[in-house]
């Protein structure tokens, strides 16, 4: 397991009890140790910093948008391409049931090994991944089928060849699509939700939370360098930002937490599924119930609250 700079201590326990189950699986030993890991991990992860929840929502072994797929979704039919340009596989999209209920489901894919980051672009997608997810929400909205969308991006690519065709442009018609849609519609943000790249994806009636992801209009990185011209600030970027789950539901800009295993999502794939799928659950049966009127007014509201401001 990768472990981050602040989880050191619980680094060395792992290695002590990796090394007596070499010799004896049943060492008394052990039982202590693993009893001290998990003080530990309580102890660590009660008190995490905006910049150390961030390091754990990048976390290179946190379950990603295809692992929920894989798992919630049955009878999955992939959609491909964008009807102009063509495919984009920072973005999966497709067809499937959740509990019995078809649903389309879109989720930003970062890649589980060098060669599936590749493949995937680090969840990065350019224009035509988003204008596929306009499509595919315009298709579901004609056939009234909710949407589910995992949104997972440092943000939208920011290469030449993006900006050619229209990256900008790509996502504002992406998010406008969102806001005109007459179908229920979730988003979960499972570990970053960078900028505008996750926006395009989280203009939902209900944005849900993973207790250790972040959302944020910049990144911390990239906050620091416009601020103060220095990388190296991007932990006190990252505490000014309120890009945590715990501030965002407090100022209402999203609706739940949900919350993760003792020592991050990362650590238990299940039981994080688990979180998910409940949540998803509870949120999908609650605003089925509203009409196709009420489920646009509420999101078109929801969004312009967020340029509110009052004394």
């Amino acid at each position: 397991m990768h472990f981050l700079d602040f989880e050191q201590p619980i680094a060395e326990l792992e290695a002590k009890i990796r090394d007596l189950s070499l010799l004896d699986k049943s060492h008394k030993e052990i039982f202590s140790l693993k009893r001290d890991v998990n003080s530990f991990l309580e102890k660590i992860y009660e008190k995490l910093t905006p910049w150390q929840i961030t390091q754990v929502a990048r976390h290179p072994d946190r379950p990603h948008s295809s692992n929920y797929i894989n798992t919630l979704i049955d009878n999955f039919q992939a959609l491909s391409g964008d009807r102009s340009y063509g495919e984009d596989k920072a973005i999966i999209c497709g067809i499937g049931s959740f509990q019995g209920e078809s649903v389309l489901v879109i989720g930003q894919e970062k890649g589980s090994d060098t060669e599936s980051r590749i493949e995937h672009n680090f969840g990065m997608a350019r224009p035509e991944g988003y204008r596929k997810v306009s499509r595919l929400m315009k298709l579901a909205d004609k056939f009234n089928i909710p949407i589910i969308t995992f949104v997972d991006t440092a943000g939208a690519y920011p290469g030449v060849g993006a900006e050619e065709r229209g990256q900008s442009e790509a996502i504002a018609s992406c998010i406008q699509t969102s806001l005109e849609i007459k179908v229920p519609f979730i988003s979960i943000i499972i570990g970053e939700g960078g900028s505008g790249g996750a926006i395009a994806l989280a203009s939902a009636n209900k944005v849900l939370m993973l207790q250790n992801s972040i959302y944020s209009v910049i990144s911390p990185e990239g906050c620091a360098s416009i601020l103060w011209r220095d990388n190296n600030k991007a932990e006190l970027a990252a505490d000014s930002l309120g890009i945590t789950a715990e501030i965002l539901k407090k100022h209402n800009i999203i609706e739940e937490v949900i919350s993760e295993p003792i020592g991050g999502a990362h650590r238990d794939h299940a039981i994080i599924i688990k979180n998910v799928e409940n949540a998803i659950a509870k949120h999908l049966k609650e605003i089925k119930n509203y009409s196709q009127d009420q489920l646009l007014i509420s999101r078109q509201e929801k969004f312009i609250q967020y340029g509110r401001f009052f004394k």
